[in-house]
């Protein structure tokens, strides 16, 4: 609570500064110059690309970091007063619920339609994404056998009882995960198998993803479910910890006879009340573009949504996989059935 107080008071200041200016705004069309960014990423490729676009178009770049939580409140308490041109941020169920709160607008972009394949954004097009992530195994090679592995409806198999890691229930990858199933197989099935994968942890849930992966090779547990960036930021880790983490475990993308592996993306809308809406397309557009996605790829271990640029030479050698192609609204559609199913199965 005192951080998120913090924030908003750290960041009243801008509230304040940019009133007069969309005043405006609002009788004179976009400001010229600028563009307020609020995003929940906070990776060093990012900033790279803010200057990038600063130096491409002469467009100030004005970033405000703070959780997804904490940017979604202040927009809805800033309401039209507020300055927000562009919000970022990682999962498309917290991007759906930004929509669902009116906090988004639609934006009609030749370049983003094109660009972005259609399960990688809001039908109505108010957000878009701008990197995807797969929700993957990762395994210990001496204790399973990879012909094991085939799904994640199969981990709730007897088979695998007391050797799963996976994180706490509150994690919006695995309530993304767990959307997912709702979709594909019907909310029963997805209770079922909430409540089998508990009975198949090796522990209880707490961590990170990277704490999953270091659980594996500690022994606490045989395999874990994550998500391909982190095992790309642990084999390029500075700590000779992490990388030898991220050397002793094998990949696998689930469900590749079927819909394909489960997927999330980091993404951007503009604000229902973007002072500089014009800017702010420009900047979408801009990170949507083949120089920025492959310095999202080769930066931080993501998957570009440019079908033109190619995945980081580390995710090449994992080989090609079959992605599910679900349109990502829909795990925010489901977001709450998922927790609510993690409550009932005892998910911690």
């Amino acid at each position: 609570m005192k951080r998120f107080l913090f924030a908003l008071a750290t960041l009243a200041a801008l509230t304040s500064c940019k009133n007069e200016k969309q005043d405006e705004a609002a009788t004179s069309g976009d400001s010229a110059g600028e563009v307020n960014v609020y995003t929940h990423r906070h990776y060093a490729s990012d900033q790279q690309l803010f200057a990038q676009f600063e130096e491409t178009t002469g467009i100030k770049v004005n970033v405000i970091n703070a959780s997804a939580d904490e940017l979604i409140q202040k927009m809805t308490i800033e309401g039209k007063q507020s300055p927000a041109d562009v919000l970022i941020t990682v999962d498309a169920g917290r991007l759906t619920r930004a929509k669902d709160q009116g906090l988004l607008q639609k934006v009609d972009s030749d370049i983003l339609n094109n660009t972005v394949a259609a399960h990688l954004k809001d039908p109505g097009n108010e957000w878009f994404g701008l990197t995807k992530r797969a929700r993957i195994i990762v395994y210990a090679p001496g204790r399973v056998d990879s012909t094991q592995l085939s799904t994640y409806e199969d981990l709730a198999t007897e088979k695998w009882k007391d050797r799963i890691l996976v994180r706490s229930s509150e994690n919006i990858y695995n309530q993304s995960l767990l959307a997912s199933l709702i979709v594909n197989n019907g909310e029963e099935a997805a209770k079922e198998w909430a409540e089998a994968m508990v009975e198949n942890m090796a522990r209880a849930p707490k961590g990170n993803d990277r704490d999953q992966v270091k659980a594996v090779v500690a022994g606490e547990g045989d395999l874990a479910i994550v998500n391909t960036y982190y095992i790309g930021n642990l084999l390029n880790s500075e700590n000779p910890e992490e990388v030898k983490a991220g050397e002793s475990v094998k990949v696998f993308f689930p469900n590749q006879e079927g819909r394909g592996t489960h997927i999330n993306v980091s993404g951007a809308g503009v604000a229902r009340y973007a002072p500089n809406k014009e800017n702010a397309v420009k900047f979408i557009e801009f990170l949507v573009s083949k120089e920025a996605q492959e310095v999202f790829a080769n930066s931080n271990y993501e998957y570009p949504v440019n079908e033109e640029v190619q995945p980081a030479p580390l995710l090449q050698s994992w080989g090609e996989f079959k992605e599910d192609r679900l349109n990502l609204s829909k795990l925010g559609e489901n977001n709450k059935k998922a927790v609510l199913i993690f409550d009932e199965a005892g998910w911690k």
